[in-house]
C-alpha cells in the first residue's frame, strides 16, 4: 500500500493521482530509492512519494499542472548515494548539487518535460542559484520543505509513543 505522511489514503487507489506516476512507481529504478534513508525514519522513496502526492494536490487546487507536479515530486530526489556521506565523497555541497544529479538520472530513464525539468532542477531554490521559471516550481519548493518537516515530526511522535 502506498501512503503519504499525514494521510490514511491508499494512493494506488487514487486513480487521478496514480495514473500520473504509475510508470515511475513501477520502475525498478524508482523502487531502488527505498534502499536509502532520507529524513530520520523516512526512506528517499517515501519522501519522494510524499512530495509527489502533496505537490499533486496543491497544483490541482491552484489550477496548475498537477500531472507534472506529481511526476517531478517523485523524481526530485532521484539520486543513489547516501547524502550523509557527501563529505567523504566527491559530491560537495549536496544541497546545491543533488537537484541536477536527480534531473540527469531521471532524464536518462524517463521522458521529462521542460516543466518537470524546471521543478526538479530548481526545487532547492533559494539555496541554489537556479531561479524557478514556473509557478509549479515555486509550489514544489514549499511542498518539499513541508514534507521534510512532516516526516521528521511524524518520526519524533512515533518514537515518543514507543517510549511511553
Amino acid at each position: 500500500m502506498l501512503k503519504a505522511v499525514l494521510s490514511r489514503k491508499n494512493l494506488s487507489e487514487n486513480d487521478e493521482f496514480y495514473s500520473c506516476i504509475r510508470d515511475l512507481v513501477e520502475s525498478g529504478s524508482v523502487a531502488h530509492l527505498k534502499d536509502f534513508s532520507h529524513h530520520l525514519g523516512t526512506s528517499r522513496f517515501q519522501h519522494c512519494l510524499n512530495v509527489s502526492y502533496y505537490n499533486f494536490l496543491v497544483c490541482r487546487k491552484l489550477g496548475l499542472d498537477a500531472r507534472a507536479g506529481a511526476r517531478a515530486g517523485l523524481l526530485h530526489d532521484f539520486f543513489f548515494y547516501n547524502r550523509r556521506d557527501c563529505k567523504k565523497s566527491n559530491i560537495r555541497f549536496h544541497a546545491c548539487a543533488h537537484p541536477m544529479i536527480a534531473f540527469e538520472n531521471a532524464a536518462e530513464l524517463f521522458p521529462i518535460s521542460e516543466l518537470e525539468s524546471d521543478m526538479i532542477v530548481c526545487h532547492m531554490w533559494p539555496i541554489t542559484k537556479n531561479f524557478p521559471r514556473h509557478r509549479e516550481t515555486f509550489v514544489i519548493t514549499f511542498v518539499d520543505k513541508f514534507c521534510a518537516v512532516a516526516e521528521i515530526a511524524a518520526t519524533a511522535v512515533n518514537r515518543a509513543r514507543k517510549r511511553g
